[in-house]
């Protein structure tokens, strides 16, 4: 199974900055030695053309200036320099990358990514680019190109490729669901804890707000709900899913209580939504801020073990 990183790129933070960047290289270390059925990669660097696809050129061309205002560096919550810049750019990457491996193979990930905070025209919350949006349109746009050929056959063109963000950090995914607004083709799903950050919500094409201490029980019957919504509601071609760490009872930021066991249960859920409908899936890690780091990890390479299974699954079927 592929998989994209893009730790080698650290931010030089403040002391004492919140944002747990070490988390990356910790899940990779882990990964390449307890996981060997996945492949590492670098990321590759999401171009100019590839960020316009979802975001505005003036901010692409601010974050690759170092031209962000002071605020818009606060919101961001990361001061600008060149390794921020490129960071963003190969999160993005990493995601694509991701993506066409899925497209290909069933199942392929992220390990960092999910930047679901960021808008068009700015970004928020640790998020420079938003790669799940980006992502989604490349993606739509080669499946276009693919079709290409259907005027000229005097057919009717294909419908777009149909896109399923299925978010499940513990934060609502406003920037996407500001992004996909009114677009048919991309169906927005977020659960994630009502009371937490964002403050000011935007409106997904299906939201689900859990109370602060939601536990496993509560939790994944919300989401066998949703799951059910989407499924009567959308049929995807393409799955992309956030599986932030942040609902864990040891996060610091995420205010619910899912233990291990149901964080595994949950991606089992998501995974076997995909795989029984034969919707290649790519995934990425999102939010995860343990008290301990290490916690943060350990629910991230559970995920990942996850994931191997459904993409042998699909490997036996190509065989």
């Amino acid at each position: 199974m592929h998989a994209y990183y893009a730790d080698q790129f650290v931010l030089p933070l403040p002391e004492g900055h919140r944002f747990p960047m070490a988390k990356y290289r910790m899940l990779r270390d882990r990964i390449a030695k307890e996981l060997p059925g996945v492949a590492l990669h670098v990321a590759p660097i999401a171009t100019d053309a590839e960020l316009v696809l979802a975001h505005a050129p003036a901010y692409v061309q601010a974050v690759a200036t170092g031209t962000l205002t002071p605020a818009e560096q606060r919101e961001i919550g990361f001061p600008w320099s060149e390794a921020m810049a490129e960071r963003a750019r190969r999160s993005v990457g990493a995601t694509l990358g991701a993506c066409r491996a899925a497209l290909r193979d069933g199942v392929a990930g992220n390990l960092a990514g999910g930047t679901h905070h960021a808008y068009a025209d700015k970004g928020s919350g640790f998020c420079v680019f938003n790669d799940v949006a980006v992502a989604a349109r490349l993606m739509q746009s080669q499946h276009a190109m693919a079709q290409d050929t259907a005027p000229e056959a005097g057919l009717e063109p294909l419908k777009p490729l149909q896109v399923a963000v299925i978010d499940l950090d513990v934060h609502q995914g406003n920037g996407t669901a500001h992004i996909f607004q009114g677009d048919a083709s991309v169906f927005t799903l977020s659960l994630h804890g009502e009371r937490n950050f964002p403050f000011r919500k935007e409106a997904s094409d299906l939201d689900v707000p859990l109370p602060d201490g939601c536990g496993d029980a509560d939790y994944l019957e919300a989401l066998d709900q949703a799951l059910q919504v989407l499924a009567q509601r959308f049929r995807p071609d393409l799955v992309l899913y956030l599986a932030g760490a942040d609902p864990h009872e040891g996060d610091r930021l995420g205010r619910l209580a899912l233990t291990y066991d149901g964080l595994q249960a949950r991606d089992h859920r998501v995974f076997d939504w995909a795989w029984q409908r034969r919707v290649p899936l790519a995934f990425s890690m999102a939010g995860g801020y343990g008290r301990d780091i290490h916690s943060t990890v350990q629910a991230q390479l559970n995920t990942w073990r996850v994931a191997l299974q459904y993409h042998a699954r699909w490997q036996n079927v190509a065989a």
